[in-house]
């Protein structure tokens, strides 16, 4: 008997054909076709892996994964001394938010890709994409080569993301699925979490920011091995040819997609683009309804699971990236300090995640923990908007464990509500359907909030010394401008100061959004219990 068994009534039902079209892409795979059936009845893996080598291979694409998540907020520390290092102050936004797109842009075109192509050399390939965008990263002599780089690591990035559930659902059974996924969630967690703080201590080493992403390259060198001589070959049209494959791409979404994140670089309405490609995707499968995501899409509970991991995602995104920026500011802290900071926020969350995947499966309900989630993450949100230059630092870290541990109750079980409530042929699709929410609540949270905190900042600051450039006011913003905090009296110095603590409370306005936005949404979840303990 499966830990886990499926409520009959919410699981998605795709037709017949589907069923079998699908269930035969899963299958064929470099392994015997015994070993196949027993994984398909929960038996033994679909792999001729020793355990060892399976260790190492897991390992190995949990790492890469880590790399992926680390550089989603490994810069939220190091902006200042990037501009003072390359200059540009005014595209300091995209410093953070050319990652999310560049990942947002292609995800589903991975998504094709891997559904075509042989898993291995994609996920390889997308390996290399991440290094070579890494390097440029770290070795940029402009800050337009450094931005470059970081969305090139976020299409590589998107291929490592996808590649790993991919690789990880096929080689997995019914039975023992759900905890290497579950492994897959929480280390993405714990990558996002640590990213300033390792970047803050990169930045005050000797080692300079730069390392920041030459780290990638060491570590995926390391790893590069297992790639190349472990991972088994997962081909879902074996004997098909190349031109064949070609064809069955469904490269017009694709398209529409990247034709409406492309003008985000130079569009100042960012939202309303990320509006026309959600409605151009859900138009387009619409038109399409022989694809398998549209049993996701057309399912009310999975837009709920998408939404609430959206909205999870800006709770959990925006303290880490703001928090270090007010101690910087406030209490005039280093990067490696403030960073250091984060830890109030950062160990709750991570304790409220594994408390969640420990024991949700064994109370067997998955709503309550959204709704006490939601409302603990909205109370620390509302908390953390009212703190100024005055707040003490141990208010500030009972806001973020209050937040934390609220957000950290829900921010990962999208992820195993979805392997139950999805139909089994449709498993490795839900998770990814549910990843593409986690990626595109981070890119909404950076592209919004570092719009506020820039433009907000810069106008207040302008307005309290109009003879000032915009351009020495925005270095100051970003933190750069040393010399220009030492030449304003004290009076002049305070309202600066206050200023920008009052720009970043109101990025926790987009916080308590999504924490309302969450805590709503979790009144029509259904009180189902979907995780059942088998008799001993």
């Amino acid at each position: 008997m499966s830990v886990l068994e499926k409520v009959p009534s919410s699981q998605l039902d795709p037709s017949r054909e589907e069923q079998t079209e699908v269930k035969a892409q899963n299958l064929n795979m470099d392994v015997e076709t015994a070993n196949n059936k027993q994984s398909s009845a929960g038996g033994s893996p679909v792999r001729k892996l020793k355990p060892m080598s399976w260790f190492f291979v897991v390992f190995s694409l949990l790492a890469a994964l880590f790399l992926f998540a680390l550089d989603n907020t490994i810069v939220a520390n190091i902006q200042e001394n990037i501009i003072y290092t390359l200059g540009g102050i005014e595209k300091l936004p995209w410093i953070s938010v050319a990652f999310a797109l560049g990942a947002v842009a292609t995800n589903l075109l991975w998504g094709q890709l891997y559904s075509h192509f042989e898993s291995k050399l994609l996920f390889v390939s997308s390996v290399v994409i991440f290094e070579v965008g890494s390097a440029l990263c770290g070795a940029a002599p402009s800050l337009d080569a450094l931005i470059g780089g970081r969305a090139i690591c976020g299409i590589g990035g998107m291929g490592i993301y996808l590649g790993t559930i991919n690789m990880v659902s096929a080689l997995t059974n019914d039975q023992e699925r759900p905890m290497y996924l579950g492994f897959v969630g929480l280390t993405w967690g714990i990558g996002t979490i640590l990213g300033p703080i390792i970047g803050g201590a990169f930045t005050d080493s000797s080692a300079t920011w730069r390392w920041s992403f030459y780290i990638n390259l060491c570590i995926g060198g390391l790893a590069a091995p297992v790639y190349l001589f472990l991972l088994p070959v997962a081909d879902p049209h074996r004997g098909q040819s190349f031109l064949s494959r070609v064809k069955n791409l469904d490269l017009c979404i694709c398209m529409e997609q990247w034709s409406n994140n492309r003008p985000l670089c130079r569009d100042r309405s960012s939202l309303d683009r990320f509006h026309t490609a959600a409605a151009l995707l859900f138009a387009h499968q619409a038109r399409k309804p022989s694809l398998p995501p549209t049993s996701l899409i057309k399912s009310w509970e999975m837009d709920i699971l998408f939404a609430q991991m959206a909205s999870a995602q800006v709770v959990v995104t925006i303290p880490i990236y703001f928090i270090p920026i007010y101690f910087q500011f406030a209490k005039a802290e280093s990067a490696l300090r403030s960073g250091v900071q984060l830890l109030p926020f950062v160990l709750p969350l991570v304790f409220a995640v594994m408390i969640n995947g420990a024991v949700m499966a064994q109370v067997g309900y998955y709503m309550p923990w959204y709704v006490v989630g939601s409302a603990l993450a909205l109370a620390g949100s509302v908390l953390l908007y009212t703190i100024d230059i005055n707040t003490t630092d141990a208010r500030i870290y009972g806001y973020s464990i209050l937040t934390a541990l609220g957000v950290g109750l829900f921010s990962q079980a999208g992820f195993a509500v979805a392997q139950v409530k999805a139909a089994p042929q449709l498993l490795s699709q839900a998770v990814a359907f549910i990843g593409i929410g986690q990626i595109s609540g981070i890119t909404l949270a950076l592209v919004i909030s570092n719009s506020i905190f820039l433009n907000e900042s810069t106008e207040k600051i302008a307005n309290i010394l109009p003879d000032l450039p915009r351009s020495v006011v925005q270095q100051a913003v970003s933190g750069v401008g040393g010399d220009f905090f030492n030449n304003l009296t004290s009076d002049q110095r305070q309202r600066v100061l206050n200023a920008i603590i009052e720009s970043i409370d109101n990025t926790f306005i987009l916080v308590i959004t999504a924490s309302a936005l969450s805590l709503v949404l979790s009144v029509f979840m259904k009180r189902e219990r979907l995780f059942v303990t088998p008799p001993k």
